[in-house]
């Protein structure tokens, strides 16, 4: 029944009283234990994980005991994973687990906060000292039905923030700026902040900025703006620039996110998590520099905007010599039909069905397809799920890892 109500036009605004009320009953429950602790909130389209990662290991490095809430992993030392395919929990989970990190000591908690916690109201009663901006691109209208609809979802937060930081190389920051009472803004571009004297590599990202040289551990210029980020909220509590650099570039990796899986294969495998258009575009970015074939795996949640499917083909044609479409969380949605979307775009783009565009919906399967595909010099990218620790088909949860199927596979062929 409910999953026939969400299909309403006006659903999401009519339960709207009921999440307020939600909220509430869990602030009162835990005692609004936000205001307990000091609260940085990231939000964005993409990179949100990975820069709350950043400022969580930064802090924790130099001594000041902080928590975390992503869609990886929740916690202050020994992380939880976060098996819900959600980044910012219902009110009470979210409350219970706030009440939990700060009784446990933490003086700050990083939190990563999404437009759909913000327009139901999930952060009710938890003050934010800190907000950071990473970017926003075409994402989640199948749930804010506009653009603009999604970009003041996110205002909420920076009206809400005693303090903002601001992507300036995006054009949602203008409309942010006018919402935030104090704020200071980064970039590559442009900004008070920027990266000077960039350096790509697959190892890592490498900048200067101010008297820092700054790099990280995990590659992709996305992770430029990242990192950028991170030393601004490390500058904003009163971190040393050795704190801020030590900081960054100690952290190895983030689950799912550029996770380069090596298992002694003559090529490479990346997992990452990307799922929307400009985060797929900035994977290929991340990547434009390698020598061999691409093989990219990939695949379309169900019930989550139709429109990028066919955008996520076209992207994935362009840029991988074979594509394997496959299947993502399809719900209760026809996995085929999803599919359908991206080979449309896949071919728009001029791949040729059953040549350099293979369609199987076994996942495990398409990643199989792509590894024995992959000779010498060559790069696999299983994209999408990340993380995830289970997949989504129309008869419930199956347990499922993109990075221990992959290394089960790359063992099997030593």
């Amino acid at each position: 029944m409910k999953k026939l109500l969400e299909k309403l036009p006006f659903y999401n605004t009519a339960v709207l009283p009921y999440h307020f009320l939600q909220s509430v009953a869990a602030g009162i429950k835990y005692n609004f234990p936000g205001k307990k602790i000091h609260v940085i909130g990231v939000t964005g389209t993409n990179g949100k994980t990975t820069t709350c990662f950043m400022i969580w290991h930064m802090l924790n490095q130099a001594g000041i005991k902080t928590g975390i809430m992503t869609t990886v992993a929740w916690g202050i030392d020994h992380l939880q994973p976060e098996l819900a395919h959600m980044t910012t929990v219902d009110a009470f989970t979210l409350n219970q687990r706030i009440s939990k990190i700060q009784k446990k000591g933490a003086r700050y908690l990083v939190l990563e906060i999404t437009s759909h916690a913000l327009a139901e109201f999930r952060t009710l009663g938890i003050p934010v000292d800190i907000a950071v901006f990473t970017n926003l691109t075409h994402d989640h209208l199948d749930y804010h039905k506009t653009f603009e609809k999604y970009r003041n979802a996110k205002g909420k937060l920076f009206k809400k923030a005693s303090y903002s930081i601001l992507n300036a190389d995006d054009k949602a920051t203008s409309y942010y700026q006018k919402l935030s009472k104090q704020y200071t803004t980064y970039g590559i571009n442009k900004g008070e902040n920027q990266a000077k004297n960039i350096e790509l590599s697959v190892k890592g990202v490498k900048y200067t900025f101010g008297d820092m040289e700054i790099s990280t551990s995990i590659p992709g210029e996305f992770n430029v703006y990242n990192s950028l980020a991170a030393a601004l909220v490390g500058k904003k509590v009163g971190l040393t620039n050795k704190n801020i650099i030590n900081g960054i570039k100690s952290l190895e990796s983030v689950e799912g996110r550029m996770n380069i899986i090596d298992e002694g294969q003559p090529f490479t495998v990346i997992v990452d998590y990307a799922h929307a258009p400009d985060a797929l575009e900035k994977v290929f970015e991340s990547v434009k520099g390698h020598q061999g074939k691409i093989i990219s795996v990939h695949g379309g949640a169900g019930r989550r905007d139709p429109s990028t499917r066919p955008i996520r083909g076209e992207i994935l044609a362009k840029n991988s010599d074979l594509v394997i479409i496959t299947e993502d969380d399809s719900r209760d949605e026809d996995p085929e039909k999803i599919a359908a979307g991206f080979i449309e775009g896949a071919i728009k783009a001029g791949k040729t069905l059953g040549k350099d565009l293979i369609k199987e919906l076994n996942r495990e399967k398409a990643i199989q397809i792509a590894i024995d595909s992959a000779k010498k010099g060559d790069l696999v990218l299983v994209l999408g799920k990340g993380h995830e620790k289970t997949i989504l088909r129309a008869d419930g949860p199956h347990d499922f890892e993109d990075i221990k199927v992959v290394k089960k596979i790359l063992k099997a062929k030593k």
